[in-house]
């Protein structure tokens, strides 16, 4: 039998709008682009990890925000709701 688990609160306030940010730039570049971007600057993430982020149920640190918003060519603010 397999095991539901409860939807934990969100981990993160960002991961949808990197999730925008990704798909908006042409061509729309992938999770697997996404890590080898965040590679060339030494934060070193898997494929899972960018799903985890983006589905809120990963955690972030301040470094890994940092290259993030560098790899998608978008100002670290607009990652941030405004609220």
């Amino acid at each position: 039998m397999k095991k539901t688990r409860k939807r934990s609160p969100a981990l993160n306030v960002i991961g949808q709008n990197i999730l925008r940010a990704r798909l908006k730039i042409r061509p729309a570049i992938t999770q697997e682009d996404l890590c080898g971007r965040l590679a060339a600057r030494g934060i070193l993430l898997d494929r899972s990890a960018i799903s985890r982020i983006e589905n809120q149920s990963r955690y972030l640190m301040d470094y890994e925000i940092i290259a993030i918003a560098r790899c998608l060519k978008t100002p670290v603010a607009k990652l941030f709701p405004e609220e």
